[in-house]
């Protein structure tokens, strides 16, 4: 387009020859404003939105989901070479092959599950294609359910915004790990509910190339208000974050220098600020080794619309048909930034570059629900 302008440009003395004009005075510099302006619209054509200044430019929307920070180059300690070469080997390896690839469902929760019932009539008829393991950090859960019944593994006390969450998660991946037909890991609390059958989650999550991680920018005091500069140089403020496939879960039991960071400073109360570990380990981490493979988006459903330190939970009276469906049907993902503004950033949910529903699961819900979900769930899980 240019080039073609620049020869029209070049051709004008003698298109023009047969008609006499009196000569066009024109400051230099609006001429160089013009083919300053057409160049910067032929790169934002071919590079759409793949900066925070063109986003700003060309979106009339919320542009903070295409933030990427730069991070300062600077001499890497031992620790983080070695650590980065570990990830490196771990990312470039040859993805394992299985005839029979399965979801790992990993349940993190104190004691009984109280939607077990529910979880049973979700796997009945699937027993091939997925595994469960169950971490209860209070006391020996009671099943109910053959798909439950022996699943339980080696578990410790867990205390709610501290290192023994991740280190909680860390446990049950590696007992997923052992299996080696487990491929996708489905990280679910006590709350959780399905909101699709099985063979939609099972399609959803076996057919993309992401994994599902809630990653985004907080610049308030429930993000970047909670780091601590005890993190340098490892972990700089630029890259922390709120919010697999199977070299994800290699490379979580593979970390620990960027794991002994949190340990030692995010927790509650570290220097005047409350940083919970198992929000911003895991979202940091692979914003830092692997930006390109997260979706910066879970595919659980939680309402953090009220501000609260804890997201809504919902009663019997909340369960509806319609309220399901709606949580089954939803293809924009929603964040709430901390800051006095708090800003409400919406994007959409996208499933291999096509826009599709964003949830697979949802929670908070309390056990008085249960019925209701197990009435209603043959119709709102329809894919």
């Amino acid at each position: 387009m240019l080039r073609a302008w620049k020869q029209s440009v070049k051709n004008m003395p003698v298109m023009s020859g047969l008609r006499k004009r009196p000569h066009l005075k024109r400051p230099l510099w609006i001429i160089l404003l013009v083919i300053f302006v057409i160049i910067f619209l032929i790169t934002a054509y071919v590079f759409p939105l793949s900066s925070s200044t063109a986003c700003y430019i060309f979106s009339s929307g919320d542009c903070s989901v295409y933030y990427q920070p730069s991070f300062r180059s600077r001499e890497l300690s031992d620790e983080e070479i070695m650590s980065q070469v570990v990830i490196r080997e771990i990312l470039n390896a040859p993805h394992t092959q299985s005839n029979n690839s399965k979801i790992a469902f990993l349940y993190l929760t104190p004691g009984t599950l109280p939607f077990e019932p529910l979880w049973d009539i979700f796997f009945r008829g699937h027993e091939s294609r997925f595994s469960v393991y169950v971490h209860a950090s209070r006391e020996k859960p009671v099943h109910i359910s053959d798909h439950f019944i022996g699943r339980d593994i080696r578990s410790d006390s867990v205390a709610w915004g501290k290192i023994s969450m991740v280190d909680a998660e860390r446990r049950l991946l590696a007992h997923a790990l052992l299996d080696p037909d487990n491929q996708q890991f489905a990280l679910l609390s006590d709350s959780c509910v399905p909101l699709h059958n099985f063979d939609y989650v099972y399609n959803y999550l076996m057919h993309t190339n992401v994994s599902f991680l809630d990653c985004f920018v907080d610049l308030g005091p429930h993000g970047t208000g909670r780091y601590s500069e005890h993190m340098m140089p490892e972990i700089e403020k630029s890259a922390f974050r709120k919010g697999s496939q199977r070299q994800h879960a290699i490379i979580v039991m593979a970390d620990t220098l960027y794991y002994t960071n949190f340990r030692l400073y995010c927790k509650p109360n570290f220097d005047g600020r409350n940083c919970y570990a198992d929000e911003h380990y895991l979202p940091t981490f692979f914003n830092m080794i692997d930006p390109g493979g997260i979706a910066n988006r879970s595919v659980t459903y939680v309402d953090w619309s009220e501000g609260k330190w804890h997201p809504r939970s919902f009663r019997a009276q909340d369960i509806t048909f319609e309220f399901l469906k709606n949580l089954a049907s939803t293809d924009d993902i929603i964040h709430y930034t901390s800051d006095p503004k708090r800003r409400m950033l919406v994007g959409p949910c996208l499933w291999n570059n096509a826009k599709r529903p964003c949830y697979l699961f949802a929670r908070k819900f309390y056990p008085e629900t249960l019925n209701r979900l197990l009435t209603n769930f043959s119709n709102y899980t329809a894919a």
